[in-house]
């Protein structure tokens, strides 16, 4: 006879055998699944990016002036000229000078006034809204506002000319050009810095400040060893985001200097843009975005790498 074990034991095992038969199949309809819904993002980023980065190195290849329909290949003399032409290498520099300071300068005022912010508080609440507010203005607008501000008949030497205090060539002399880009760009970012860094803040568990009072430490102590340890992710992202986007800075430099003085203030960008359209070298311009993309693309993941490793160590 069979026992009660076995008569039980037995349409457990076909159950068994049956979800195995099953499984392969499941597992591969999870993945066609997968596929399905990935597909259109998949698409979206070969069309958009994959596809124009060939064409675009396709053109950097070429002598084409964007109008006629006839070019010829030259192969890598676009590239070259871009490394031999002063005026490229002189945008490269000033474009370097607005990421590094513009990165340093829009993090550690975004961070400081996050730390101060960040509490409860009607007074809070309006404070972060008006130092984010610049952020979502266009930068064209930004650039021709403080143009208007600092030019030489403007409000601000208008201001200091009633106290006696000659006109400050804000715009007109290269020195002062510059650091006049850089401290717009820096009004117009800092905001959404700061955001992410209150958020950031805000997502440090109490208990760990709590435990830091009990143990006697003052609010810098506790900003240094507890708040800037936890938010060392979003330190990370927030250099990545602002280095990467002040490479590509224009529209400020377009609408508040033009370039000038004396091209001082030209960015690469600016300098692609005036290549490709003004001078109708669209070969050209188009092998300086390609190396303005592998060259962005080198700092980020490089930055970025640099980050990973800094915060393994404060977590360890």
């Amino acid at each position: 006879m069979l026992t009660d074990d076995v008569l039980t034991s037995a349409p457990r095992a076909r159950v068994h055998d049956a979800g195995a038969r099953r499984r392969p199949s499941v597992r591969w309809g999870d993945r066609v699944a997968g596929v399905v819904m990935a597909a259109p993002a998949v698409i979206v980023f070969i069309a958009m990016f994959i596809i124009p980065m060939i064409l675009a190195f396709v053109l950097s290849l070429t002598d084409w002036n964007g109008y006629s329909l006839r070019f010829d290949f030259i192969g890598f003399e676009n590239y070259q000229f871009a490394f031999r032409n002063p005026r490229t290498i002189d945008a490269a520099i000033f474009t370097g000078i607005v990421a590094v300071v513009g990165t340093v300068l829009c993090n550690g005022l975004g961070l400081a006034l996050a730390a101060l912010i960040s509490g409860a508080g009607r007074a809070n609440t309006v404070l972060r809204t008006i130092f984010f507010y610049p952020y979502i203005i266009s930068a064209l607008i930004i650039g021709f506002l403080w143009s208007a501000l600092l030019s030489p008949h403007g409000a601000v030497n208008g201001l200091l000319g009633g106290i006696g205090i000659g006109p400050v060539p804000f715009l007109t002399d290269p020195t002062f050009a510059k650091a006049t880009v850089i401290m717009t760009i820096v009004w117009a970012h800092f905001g959404f810095n700061m955001i992410l860094y209150i958020a950031g803040i805000k997502s440090v568990p109490t208990e760990f400040y709590e435990a830091a009072t009990v143990d006697g430490a003052s609010k810098w102590q506790q900003f240094r060893s507890v708040t800037v340890p936890m938010i060392a992710p979003v330190v990370t992202v927030n250099l990545v985001l602002t280095l990467v986007g002040l490479l590509k800075v224009y529209d400020v430099v377009l609408a508040l200097t033009d370039g000038g003085p004396a091209a001082s203030t030209q960015t690469i960008v600016y300098q692609i843009l005036k290549d490709s359209f003004a001078q109708s070298k669209l070969g050209l311009g188009a092998a300086q975005s390609v190396v303005l993309l592998l060259i962005t693309a080198a700092i980020g993941l490089a930055v970025t790498f640099a980050r990973r490793g800094a915060e393994r160590k404060v977590t360890d």
